[in-house]
């Protein structure tokens, strides 16, 4: 596996960005119909119990990767806890013109601007239910680019409603930094009456469906103590299920210095990781373990996914790291978890 990345990374690095992220996805495809998943996956059964789910291992895909919902089956079959797809929003937009997507290979980073970039929740609900998933399945929601804030409650709602029969938690994206004004849902009044409304039409979908699905908010690395704990408080007074630890940073500091490394977006990989396992830190400290957290940002290595759950989180997710190490990673990551519990264990 790791030779087979080895051979590929070169000529999928010398593609643009985004044109490599689609063919990268189609090989996939390619290979899951051919019955060659089996080359890439380890399943290493690490079982973990979040959000009121059962998670076969807590190493989780990160939104972003399968925008659409058009490549679950393969990516399920790479060995993936669980899948997060998305984001998507109420109705269908382009996003932001091309090129939207830079890698800043000297930091292992990679900056996109996509502008939650969407088929619309018909469109992406058509593409999950025509799939048998095995996996288990979150979808990362947002608000169309034109709803204004005040009335952004009812872009979620209407993404809840439609996936409510197809997935089993939907996380609140409130933090891209590509969306303007998104990152505004973060403060305090505003993030509560927005859990409060889309939680309340949860209860309702619950006794229509007579299934639970989890609620998780996705929150920015980009924010202090203050408004982390701020954040915390809501999150438990109105009972969210899960926080996801965190979305992108619009920080340049390391890598300024680089080609790309100036271009407008939201900064992923190496450089993410400090700043996102600081506020995994401070979540747990403010919520003792009420809410499990999900640490996502900078994982390159299996010492890095032992270094979030070290911080306090109980899953993990990865994307830019694929893509600078390819498919090894998941299995690497549950590994190393897996061996840092077994010498916890011994040493208790």
């Amino acid at each position: 596996m790791r030779v087979l990345y080895a051979l590929a990374r070169p000529l999928l690095f010398a593609l643009d960005p985004e044109t490599a992220h689609r063919l990268t996805l189609s090989l996939a495809d390619a290979a899951h119909a051919a019955g060659l998943s089996g080359l890439y996956a380890k399943h290493l059964s690490s079982p973990v119990r979040a959000m009121g789910l059962d998670f076969p291992n807590p190493v989780g895909l990160a939104a972003g990767l399968d925008k659409h919902a058009e490549h679950v089956a393969s990516l399920s079959a790479l060995g993936f806890g669980f899948l997060e797809l998305g984001g998507v929003t109420p109705q269908p937009q382009p996003g932001n013109p091309r090129p939207r997507l830079f890698r800043v290979p000297e930091a292992r980073a990679l900056i996109n601007r996509y502008g939650l970039n969407s088929v619309g929740i018909d469109a992406f609900v058509s593409n999950l239910s025509r799939i048998q998933r095995k996996s288990i399945i979150g979808v990362n929601i947002g608000k169309n680019k034109d709803t204004p804030n005040d009335r952004a409650a009812d872009d979620y709602e209407a993404c809840l409603e439609k996936l409510y029969p197809h997935v089993d938690y939907v996380t609140l994206n409130v933090s891209s930094p590509n969306t303007q004004g998104l990152r505004e849902l973060q403060n305090a009044e505003a993030l509560a009456d927005l859990i409060k409304k889309v939680r309340n039409k949860r209860e309702k979908l619950r006794d229509k469906h007579g299934r639970n699905v989890a609620l998780a908010l996705k929150i920015a690395p980009d924010l202090d103590d203050a408004q982390i704990r701020a954040i915390a408080a809501v999150a438990r007074r109105e009972q969210i299920d899960g926080i996801v630890a965190t979305n992108t940073t619009v920080s340049r500091e390391s890598v300024m210095q680089y080609p790309f490394g100036k271009e407008q977006g939201g900064l992923s990989g190496a450089p993410l990781r400090e700043r996102s396992t600081r506020v995994l830190k401070v979540l747990s400290q403010e919520l003792q373990g009420e809410i499990p957290l999900i640490g996502v940002g900078g994982i390159l290595c299996g010492a890095d996914a032992v270094e979030k759950l070290d911080a306090g989180a109980t899953l993990v997710q990865i994307y830019s790291g694929l893509i600078y190490r390819g498919p090894q990673l998941i299995s690497e990551c549950m590994k190393a978890i897996r061996d840092a519990k077994e010498n916890r264990s011994r040493t208790d």
